[in-house]
């Protein structure tokens, strides 16, 4: 119980991921929103298999790699927000549906890469995660359980997210408006983005 009520308040807590599942929701529909939702899940359990075999360790010791990760990471941000600025005078003109037109694989693939190139979601599986293993109990059942967990309720609120997004999305009535809410949530990609460059290892 300790870890489902660790785990949601990390998982609710506004960030790039919840900023992306509101955002693809007021685009594409929460239906949609799946797809990305879906991939951040699995990057999670990707990143959850590294730290199971050590890359949060490597992390932590390893200066370079760390920097080089979160560079990588805050790039992947700001590219997101200056694509949702580009993109705000397009849906201005075009209205909503031209949204429609991304492919599922690459909704799919935006989720996966935005989890996999945040450093915050590995140091905290990482720090998370030893704390409620039982260790004369065998490693990977327990980190299965623990995994399957936390991938469950991350989806369960990213999808909470999009669907209040979707529900959001009527009040857009106007080309101003939808143009507004891109250009705010693509500067709150940028601004995350640089916050992250400030994030230390340990």
């Amino acid at each position: 119980m300790l870890f489902c009520a660790s785990s949601l308040f990390a998982v609710f807590t506004p960030g790039p991921t919840v900023m992306l599942a509101l955002q693809n929701s007021t685009q594409y529909g929460w239906r949609r929103t799946t797809l990305s939702s879906l991939g951040n899940v699995s990057g999670l359990l990707l990143l959850s298999t590294a730290s199971a075999i050590g890359l949060g360790a490597l992390l932590r010791s390893s200066a370079v790699l760390f920097f080089g990760l979160k560079l990588i990471g805050a790039g992947y941000l700001i590219y997101l927000g200056v694509r949702q600025w580009l993109s705000a005078s397009v849906a201005a003109d075009c209205g909503h549906g031209s949204a429609q037109h991304r492919s599922r694989a690459s909704l799919y693939r935006e989720g996966l890469l935005l989890a996999l190139t945040n450093p915050k979601a590995i140091l905290f599986i990482t720090a998370l995660f030893p704390q409620f293993i039982v260790h004369d109990l065998p490693l990977w059942p327990q980190f299965v359980v623990l995994t399957l967990t936390f991938m469950g309720l991350s989806f369960s609120a990213l999808m909470t997210y999009a669907v209040a997004g979707h529900l959001a999305r009527g009040g857009f009535i106007s080309a101003l408006q939808s143009r507004a809410f891109r250009r705010g949530s693509g500067s709150l990609f940028i601004v995350m983005g640089v916050g992250l460059l400030g994030l230390k290892s340990r």
